[in-house]
């Protein structure tokens, strides 16, 4: 426990440091590999677990923000992604590579991305509510953008995806349910770093069975596995981007959690549902996103604790203003300045 428990006190830069492990290790990801999809379901199971059902129905009573968030993440996403991989004939000259974007697309957010969201400091409550109202629509959003868009592109049928992905997530929601009601949400609460470092170790079996061919396949092509390497990071941050400009009257900070969010797609749940049968060029580009997505939350923890630090500003700033102001309805001696 104690191990655990130091291991999830790293924070963002123990998820830094499990990309470069899974690459630097290949037996690692060969040995992995075979429990890929158990890796995800637990994963899966330690954030509903950790669902604070409180301040979900705070946030669900204010649905406007999240209902947006939602829909930009499982409809405007998928639509322009694939949009965009038809538009530039990309469907035509890589068909894997295509089918990676639009599986990216499809996806649901990371269901780690609320516990990334409270490492950096920012609004993990609205990062949670959204998450889980997206999941609970992917497995049709995603059976739907898959008759429109991939035709034969997948080995199984858009209805069969949808099918798995509902599985999948009834699934770990009735195990994560059954262990809340076992060990109480206190002892969950007491128990969040030791939590966070079995989320950890997770997390490291899964990017290591799904990054454990780059090393070869950059041997084997450089320049290839940098171009798909350079077109990740761009898809993360062009969506971590537009995400928080999109939202940016919902305040900076939200804006920024929501990004980080979006940009943070779940592709393991569509390597679960689809059982890894994807074409090599997919493989790769899977793989490679587990770059921006293990280090830009480490990379982006300046400009998080800088919207913190405001957030916190202000929030003391308003604390001040209603005590004064309380104090002069009182009929308190008015403050002075300095002289």
């Amino acid at each position: 426990m104690r191990a655990l428990a130091w291991l999830g006190g790293q924070g963002t830069r123990a998820v830094a440091a499990i990309a470069f492990i899974a690459v630097a290790v290949p037996p690692l990801g060969a040995l992995l590999r075979p429990y890929v999809t158990e890796a995800i379901f637990l994963l899966l199971c330690i954030s509903f677990m950790r669902v604070d059902l409180v301040a979900l129905r705070g946030h669900l009573r204010r649905p406007a923000l999240v209902a947006a968030a939602t829909a930009w993440t499982t409809i405007g996403v998928p639509l322009i992604v694939a949009l965009a991989a038809h538009a530039t004939g990309l469907s035509a000259t890589s068909p894997g590579l295509a089918l990676a974007l639009m599986l990216q697309g499809m996806a649901s957010p990371m269901m780690a991305a609320p516990a990334l969201a409270a490492l950096m400091g920012l609004d993990a409550t609205l990062v949670l509510v959204t998450l889980v109202t997206s999941t609970a629509l992917v497995p049709f959003t995603a059976s739907l953008y898959a008759s429109l868009f991939l035709g034969d592109m997948l080995s199984i049928s858009p209805a069969m995806l949808g099918l798995k992905l509902l599985g999948i997530l009834a699934a770990s929601l009735l195990t994560a349910t059954i262990i809340r009601g076992l060990a109480g949400s206190d002892a969950i609460q007491r128990h969040k770093r030791p939590i966070d470092g079995l989320n950890i170790i997770t997390l490291l079996v899964f990017a290591s069975a799904v990054m454990g061919d780059v090393a070869t396949d950059f041997l084997a092509d450089p320049l290839f596995t940098i171009a798909v390497a350079l077109l990740a990071f761009a898809v993360y941050f062009t969506l971590l981007a537009a995400t928080a400009l999109i939202f940016r009257r919902a305040g900076t900070e939200r804006a920024f959690a929501l990004g980080l969010m979006v940009s943070q797609r779940n592709l393991g749940l569509m390597l679960a549902a689809t059982a890894g049968v994807l074409p090599a060029t997919t493989w790769l580009y899977f793989a490679l996103t587990q770059f921006p997505i293990h280090l830009a939350p480490y990379l982006l923890m300046p400009i998080a604790s800088r919207l913190a630090a405001r957030r916190n500003a202000s929030s003391g700033m308003k604390a001040d203003l209603h005590r004064l102001a309380s104090h002069q309805r009182s009929g308190g001696t008015s403050i002075q300045g300095p002289g």
